[in-house]
C-alpha cells in the first residue's frame, strides 16, 4: 500500500491536496538535526561585539556572534560585563537574533550569577549559551538544570540551546554522555586548552596546521567529538585558526575540518576569518542545484522514489539533500527560485 505524503486543506465545497514540506514528510516525529550557520564569531568587549553586530548587518545572517562573559570579563567586573552583554543582545541592533553568550565555567564562583543576570533579560532572545571547561558530564547537567530552573521561574518556556566546550581530558572521556544531555545543540572543540592539558606531550606547533590535524592525539580527539556529536543529533564545531590575518590559512583549516573530519561549524576570533570560514564550509553549488531539483521532483511524487540524471533517489537521499539545502540557505547561497519558494 502506498502512503501518500500529502495534507488536505478543507474549503467550502471541496478540498485541495497540498504538497507536504520535507520537514514533515521526512522527519515527522523525530528530533530535527540543527541547521546552524557554519561560522561562530567570538567577541569579548562592548566595542568588538558592536563591531561584529555591524558586520552581521553588512554580510547578512550567515554567522553567529558569541558574546564572551568568560575571558571577556575582567576579574571583579563579571556582573557589569554580563549586564552589558544582556543589553546588547536585547537591543534592536540584534536584528537577526543570532547572538549567543559564553558564561563562566562550573568551578568559577560567578557562573550561576551569569545565568541569574542573563536568562531573565534575554532568555527569549539569546541564540545559545556556551558552557566551558567541564571535566565531568554531571557538571554540564547541573548547569543545564540550573538554566532551566531560572528560565521557568521567569516564565521562559522555550528551549535555550546549549553549546559545550570540549577542552579537557575529562570532557573527552565523557563526550558521549555530554552529547546526550537535554538541550545540548553543539559540541565545540577547545584546542588550546586541550593541548595545554597534555603538559608538553603535544608540542605548541600542533596548535597550528598541519599538526592540529595530523598529531595522533588531536586527530583522535576531533574524530571522537564529531562522531559523538553526529550520533546524538548535535553539531560539531571546530576550533579557531591562531594565525589571525592569514585568510588563506583560515580557509585551508576550515576546509580540512569540514572535508576530512566532518565538522559543520568553526570559530572565528578575527573579522577577516568570518568570510573564509563561510566560504570553506558552504555546500558545493552543483550539489545545491541538484538538491533543489531532486526535492521538487520528490515532493511532486508524494516523496516516493524518483530518478534524477539516471540515478535512483528515495527517502534516504532526500534527507541528505534537504539538510544540504538548509545549510545552503543559512550560508546565503543563491538557489533555484522554485525550490526557495517551495521550501523556505
Amino acid at each position: 500500500m502506498k502512503i501518500v505524503a500529502r495534507t488536505v486543506e478543507y474549503i467550502p465545497g471541496g478540498s485541495v491536496s497540498l504538497p507536504v514540506h520535507p520537514n514533515k514528510a521526512l522527519f515527522e516525529g523525530e528530533k530535527p538535526f540543527p541547521v546552524l550557520p557554519s561560522c561562530e564569531h567570538f567577541a569579548g568587549s562592548e566595542k568588538l561585539i558592536s563591531k561584529a553586530m555591524q558586520m552581521q548587518q553588512e554580510l547578512g545572517p550567515v554567522f553567529d556572534i558569541t558574546c564572551d562573559c568568560e575571558d571577556g570579563a575582567a576579574a571583579g567586573t563579571e556582573a557589569e560585563h554580563a549586564q552589558m552583554v544582556a543589553k546588547l543582545i536585547a537591543s534592536d541592533a540584534n536584528k537577526h537574533q543570532m547572538m549567543g553568550v559564553r558564561i563562566h565555567d562550573y568551578t568559577h564562583p560567578h557562573w550561576q550569577k551569569d545565568v541569574d543576570i542573563l536568562v531573565p533579560q534575554i532568555g527569549e532572545k539569546v541564540a545559545y549559551i556556551t558552557l566551558p571547561k567541564c571535566t565531568e558530564a554531571f557538571q554540564i547537567q547541573e548547569m543545564v538544570d540550573y538554566i532551566k530552573s531560572v528560565a521557568i521561574a521567569h516564565n521562559i518556556r522555550r528551549v535555550i540551546p546549549i553549546h559545550v566546550l570540549i577542552e579537557t581530558h575529562g570532557a573527552l572521556r565523557e563526550i558521549w554522555e555530554l552529547a546526550a544531555i537535554d538541550w545540548v545543540q553543539v559540541l565545540d572543540f577547545g584546542m588550546m586548552d586541550f593541548v595545554s592539558g597534555h603538559n608538553g606531550a603535544i608540542p605548541a606547533s600542533c596548535m597550528r596546521s598541519p599538526g592540529q590535524f595530523d598529531h595522533a592525539l588531536l586527530y583522535r580527539a576531533k574524530s571522537e567529538l564529531v562522531a559523538a556529536a553526529l550520533a546524538n543529533g548535535v553539531v560539531p564545531s571546530h576550533n579557531v585558526t591562531l594565525d589571525l590575518k592569514n585568510v588563506q590559512q583560515t580557509l585551508d583549516d576550515a576546509s580540512r575540518a569540514r572535508q576530512e573530519f566532518g565538522f559543520l561549524r568553526m570559530w572565528s576570533i578575527y573579522p577577516t576569518q568570518i568570510q573564509a570560514i563561510v566560504d570553506a564550509m558552504k555546500p558545493d553549488y552543483q550539489e545545491v542545484e541538484d538538491a533543489g531539483a531532486i526535492l521538487l521532483s520528490a515532493q511532486a511524487n508524494d516523496w516516493g522514489p524518483i530518478q534524477h540524471k539516471g540515478e535512483l533517489h528515495d527517502r534516504a537521499t532526500y534527507r541528505y539533500y534537504w539538510q544540504l539545502l538548509q545549510r545552503a540557505h543559512v550560508t546565503g547561497i543563491t538557489m533555484d527560485e522554485q525550490a526557495k519558494s517551495a521550501f523556505f
